[in-house]
């Protein structure tokens, strides 16, 4: 058992907090039971270490099962250690380290997507993990993050994706004039999510989402410049009916998904 919140191997996958550990290492941190169970079924050829508390394991005996059934290395940790490692005040009872796995934008394409998410300066970590998970529910066939938008496997990407990471193709560090490309090629049309666009029931009517669709979300705070807009065949907006001044991202992001599953599965 690991006991030593100050040992050097503590201190090596705490710095995998860090981007530039991560980027050093090609290694990082995921956190809790969910995330860890997500990764041991779906991709556990990428899980290198697992630790847990004894306390942990006992209430999750599944994962420890899955990591011997991998092959994967699991140790005991005290709280304290378990503290020292993770990114989290609070966490529960596990922390694995993880090979990084982008997928290539060329490989996404391959295989003639229907519904895919774009990222192209979204900062939020909380808002792009939760758009991943949006997607993955959608059942979209991938996510992509242009270089501007926040690393993928920043500690709170990771959580807040809650699994979702490993269960579809992702892309990182890419241009959006070179998706833009990808996406004119594979046959999908560029819709971009704005509060200057068409009403989404407006689009809805005319039937144009039943057609495969790269949705492309801007930034938080100021959404995508005139120059990215314009890389879009239209753009679309989420109407608000209520007194909110404004909707968040991902919520909005959950609904242009959506509607976009919607369309193409009642086409089927």
């Amino acid at each position: 058992m690991l006991e030593n919140p100050r040992s050097p191997r503590v201190r090596s996958v705490a710095k995998l907090a860090k981007k530039a550990a991560r980027v050093e290492s090609g290694f990082f941190l995921l956190e809790g039971p969910q995330a860890v169970a997500e990764a041991l079924n779906f991709r556990p050829e990428l899980v290198q270490e697992l630790f847990g508390t004894p306390t942990a394991l006992d209430r999750y005996p599944e994962i420890g099962q899955a990591a011997e059934e991998a092959d994967v290395p699991f140790e005991f940790v005290t709280e304290q250690v378990l503290n020292s490692m993770a990114d989290t005040v609070t966490p529960q009872g596990f922390i694995a380290v993880c090979r990084v796995f982008p997928t290539a934008l060329k490989d996404i394409f391959a295989g003639a997507p229907k519904l895919i998410a774009i990222l192209e300066e979204v900062r939020d970590p909380g808002n792009a993990g939760t758009i991943i998970r949006a997607a993955d529910a959608a059942g979209a066939d991938a996510v992509i993050l242009t270089g501007r938008s926040v690393d993928l496997y920043n500690p709170k990407v990771v959580r807040s994706t809650t699994g979702s990471l490993f269960h579809l193709p992702i892309a990182i560090d890419v241009e959006l004039e070179d998706v833009r490309l990808r996406v004119r090629e594979a046959g999908l049309q560029l819709i971009a999510a704005d509060v200057n666009g068409e009403d989404m029931l407006e689009v809805r009517s005319t039937g144009l989402l039943v057609e495969p669709t790269a949705w492309l979300f801007g930034n938080e705070a100021r959404g995508l410049t005139e120059e990215k807009l314009a890389l879009a065949e239209r753009s679309v907006k989420v109407p608000i009916y209520g007194q909110a001044e404004s909707m968040n991202l991902a919520t909005a992001a959950s609904v242009c998904l959506y509607e976009s599953a919607f369309a193409q599965r009642s086409a089927l």
